[in-house]
């Protein structure tokens, strides 16, 4: 069922305030192994805290080093036409010579929107809006001029500048947990990240239920069968919880007790990819038993946990 990817491993980051923290940030995440350094795109603190504006966060670390690819996890595609995203993430591919991701999703933050005062369409309208926005930045980033004529966006004859420095393009990652959503990223992304919560509301609904293998591989089942028979050229991305204890079962059963999940055992936790417990060995040992049973190969963490998780990484990075 899995790949054999090669394991990559990331940071998100969820706490921004100075430049020189920025930039301590981005030279740590680098020295420690991890291969991306990713935003997250909101205007409101809750529920991740407040952020930088995440293409000219993402410029800044990127001139801070040398090896670190940097990306979006995810932009919201509403709050940028596609024409100036496109000029915008090929600027940024081609000032950080080649080393910027795109990751793009269909917003999903009712209250966002109703703060910045941006009409929050039904989930198929966005989600619409977004496949349409891929095709165009697609086409924008590929030499020569495009046009487009859909029902969201219309281009005519326009040509990208800049080209970005990665051919064809920069990879992209498309994010989401819904059946449409993973059926656009197995036909249209190089990156397709599994959200195990539902946002389906316009809120965070966590579910543990939704959590277990059997509903992830349902998920990957809609990427692949969006993908066709280009399903093991995608890298498949997770965001899971790290819990670093000597005592797996006893940590275990505090996760339980501390989320409320009354109806959950330890065994059926154990078997939520995204919740990753135990020893370093013993987390290791989780991440390659996800990748050779689900395919997941690219796992995403968070910046305070990027200095505990290291060892996993580098126990799992060939170098």
């Amino acid at each position: 069922m899995g790949n054999a990817r090669p394991f990559r491993f990331g940071v998100i980051a969820e706490r921004m305030t100075t430049r020189a923290a920025w930039v301590d940030l981005a030279r740590k995440v680098e020295r420690l192994g991890y291969a991306t350094l990713l935003i997250r795109d909101h205007v409101v603190p809750e529920p991740f805290g407040d952020q930088f504006a995440p293409l000219i966060a993402l410029m800044a670390a990127a001139d801070a080093t040398t090896t670190l690819r940097v990306g979006t996890l995810v932009l919201d595609n509403d709050y940028r036409h596609p024409v100036l995203l496109a000029k915008e993430a090929a600027t940024l591919d081609l000032l950080s010579s080649g080393r910027f991701e795109l990751g793009l999703g269909a917003g999903w933050l009712a209250a966002e929107y109703e703060g910045a005062g941006i009409p929050f369409d039904r989930p198929g309208v966005r989600i619409g809006r977004m496949e349409e926005a891929i095709r165009v930045v697609k086409g924008l980033f590929a030499d020569g001029s495009m046009t487009w004529a859909g029902e969201h966006y219309r281009i005519g004859g326009l040509d990208g500048f800049p080209k970005p420095a990665q051919r064809p393009r920069p990879p992209l990652l498309v994010g989401g947990g819904g059946k449409r959503i993973l059926g656009i990223a197995g036909r249209e992304a190089d990156i397709a990240s599994v959200l195990t919560s539902s946002v389906a509301t316009g809120t965070l609904i966590d579910d543990p239920l939704a959590r277990t293998s059997a509903k992830i591989a349902e998920k990957i089942g809609w990427i692949r069968a969006g993908a066709g028979a280009r399903f093991d050229q995608i890298e498949l991305n997770l965001i899971p919880s790290i819990i670093l204890s000597d005592h797996r079962r006893a940590a275990t059963e505090r996760l339980i007790a501390t989320r409320g999940w009354s109806n959950i055992t330890v065994d059926q936790l154990w078997d939520m990819p995204s919740t990753l417990i135990g020893t370093t060995g013993e987390i290791a040992d989780q991440i390659r038993f996800w990748r050779d049973t689900l395919g997941f190969s690219y796992i995403v963490v968070a910046d305070e946990q990027a200095t505990a998780f290291a060892p996993v990484v580098a126990a799992l990075v060939s170098r």
